[in-house]
């Protein structure tokens, strides 16, 4: 509610300060709030709940409804009428005609949720975000905050808490013009303001849903799309139907990441503050729709083995014979196609690396969050008015350096022959690379722009070919195939190859096919006998194995752990009961 009343000086506004700040001159009716609350609560009777179940019960029944959909509707049924009425309390929603709502989830509570619709006619979903609603005069008040709002406001890096310097300007210029608002419509007009100033627009609560990978604008006026973990591309309702909104915006998400676009320079590769990945164009010079964007999240917090497991994107044998391969400095690369994971199986295979080894990468635009703290980060600088810094210049520098470990985010071009030189000088190498099987890998580092002889190849010991694969018609990120890499065949010149581990993808299990030359070498260099490699092995395996089962993926507690193991593997397989469990077996077997 919004109320105009004229205006005083800022003299007679001192005394009242602190409180506006928690609520600007607000009318806290308690009474009225319990009120208007319960009159919420009494408008949805248990009929009108039996009536929304019974026409979403054709819709449950005939689609893989999410749970949290389900639940929510056993709550209606149950009486808990609060579960469904929180969700609308702070916004309307109407559902489009046609579509059939399938799941909702909170992103902010209790201001910003989505609605999964689905349309089974057109057999298309929506990715359908609700915000809080404003009446016309609190638009008006909204406008007019956003419109003096810029003139108040000082950039300062140290500040800290930017949410209170926020709320205390619009509390001046409501109070300046003379506008008294209620609690509520403050909330919401602050979560407008913080939306626009402090976070990312009308993409801000995208951005901040766990569950969205990728986010794709393609023009103006072209709904965005999302790659949505569950549903895979999904449309939303977020649209930019103004070209010059769109062009600020894009200019406003490649500043946040220190770089410049313009018509001159129309394209954009960069790093958001957040660490997403940014790839941007301006105007209709090369891309005809107007400007775009797509933005790559990552998570928060880096895959760790663990996840790896729990995703089933490697069995926990694989992963003890890349951990020991690792420990043992052997050269890895990931290589599949476009979003197949390659990037999070390298973070998460880095915490095998041995504790403290000088690691530097290498990347275009940066993606890698290794958790060792003796690592240098680089990456690449395009050429504006001066001269260009390359992967391969990266590479040269890092030779210099003396690295034990070098990890190039993806190999691409003519760097890629300095890389396996590296790995032939005895540097351990990590890498990934766009490529659909080993036989592609090789025609790519063969062919040009790379042109890597031949024989260099037999420098990489290892490699885990990954795709994005179909389990029960959900998209699933799945390691093929590993294999080692053995040497060049004399009669044919092919490279040849040592199938360890294979994925069925009928029982959508991974299978041991041969065995493991990389072992048997490290077990001639360490002097292990062949029962002594099989328990290091099978000691590896039973840890990640108690790691999944305890859900311990914390990247701090999984480190810590790997790297306990790799100085007192005793002490750990004794710390958390395996020690004593594989003891009292030997002793039952005697």
């Amino acid at each position: 509610m919004v109320v105009m009343r004229k205006a005083v000086k800022p003299a007679a506004r001192i005394k009242g300060t602190a409180a506006r700040i928690k609520g600007v001159e607000i009318k806290r009716l308690e009474g009225k709030k319990a009120r208007v609350r319960r009159e919420k609560v009494e408008k949805v009777k248990k009929p009108a709940i039996k009536k929304v179940v019974g026409e979403r019960k054709a819709a449950i029944e005939l689609l893989d409804v999410d749970t949290e959909l389900a639940e929510l509707e056993q709550k209606m049924a149950g009486g808990e009428i609060e579960a469904i009425a929180k969700f609308e309390e702070h916004a309307t929603f109407t559902c489009p005609e046609g579509y059939q709502e399938q799941a909702r989830y909170w992103i902010t509570e209790p201001y910003v949720w989505v609605a999964i619709l689905f349309n089974q006619e057109k057999n298309e979903r929506i990715y359908y975000l609700v915000e809080p609603s404003l009446s016309p005069s609190e638009k008006k008040v909204l406008e007019l905050l956003h419109e003096h709002m810029l003139d108040r406001l000082i950039y300062d890096e140290r500040l800290k808490d930017r949410d209170i310097t926020l709320m205390d300007t619009a509390v001046e210029l409501l109070d300046e013009y003379g506008i008294s608002i209620d609690e509520e419509t403050l909330k919401k007009l602050v979560y407008y303001l913080k939306r626009n100033y402090i976070g990312d627009c009308k993409i801000d609560a995208l951005l901040k849903d766990p569950r969205i990978e990728d986010i794709s604008c393609d023009g103006v006026g072209i709904p965005i799309f999302l790659y949505h973990q569950d549903y895979q591309n999904i449309r939303t309702n977020v649209v930019y139907s103004d070209a010059i909104e769109l062009n600020l915006f894009v200019g406003r998400l490649v500043e946040k990441a220190g770089k410049q676009i313009s018509l001159g320079k129309p394209t954009v590769e960069a790093t958001l503050p957040q660490g997403y990945r940014l790839q941007a164009t301006i105007g209709t010079e090369v891309t005809t729709k107007g400007s775009t964007f797509t933005i790559r999240r990552f998570r928060d917090e880096p895959f760790t083995p663990v996840d790896l497991i729990k995703y089933k994107t490697f069995s926990p044998e694989m992963l003890a014979y890349l951990w020991l391969a690792a420990e043992n400095k052997r050269n890895i690369m990931i290589v599949g196609g476009t979003a197949s994971g390659k990037t999070s199986t390298l973070n998460a295979i880095s915490l095998f690396m041995p504790p403290d080894a000088k690691i530097i990468s290498m990347e275009d635009t940066r993606e890698l969050s290794l958790y060792q703290e003796n690592w240098v980060a680089s990456v690449t600088r395009p050429a504006h008015g001066e001269k260009a810094i390359t992967m391969y210049d990266l590479l040269t520098q890092a030779l210099r350096q003396r690295p034990e470990i070098i990890i190039v985010g993806e190999v691409r071009g003519h760097e890629a022959l300095t890389l396996f030189q590296a790995m032939a000088t005895g540097h351990t190498v990590y890498s990934t690379m766009h490529a659909g099987s080993i036989q592609e890998m090789v025609y790519r580092l063969e062919g040009e722009p790379i042109n890597t002889p031949h024989h260099m190849l037999t420098a990489l010991d290892i490699v885990c070919v990954q795709l994005l694969a179909y389990v029960n018609d959900a998209r699933v990120r799945r390691n093929q195939s590993t294999l080692e890499i053995r040497g060049v065949d004399q009669e044919t010149s092919g490279l040849v190859t040592n199938r360890l581990f294979e994925r069925d993808p009928i029982t959508d299990r991974f299978e041991m096919v041969g065995n493991s030359l990389v072992m048997n070498e490290i077990m001639r260099e360490r002097g292990w006998s062949a029962l002594k490699i099989k328990e290091e092995l099978e000691n590896r395996r039973r840890v990640l194995e108690y790691l999944a089962k305890k859900n311990i993926n914390n990247i701090e507690e999984v480190s810590n752990i790997i790297r306990q193991f790799y100085f007192e593997p005793e002490k750990v397989m004794k710390q958390i009961g395996l020690k004593e469990s594989e003891s009292r077996a030997e002793e039952a077997r005697k």
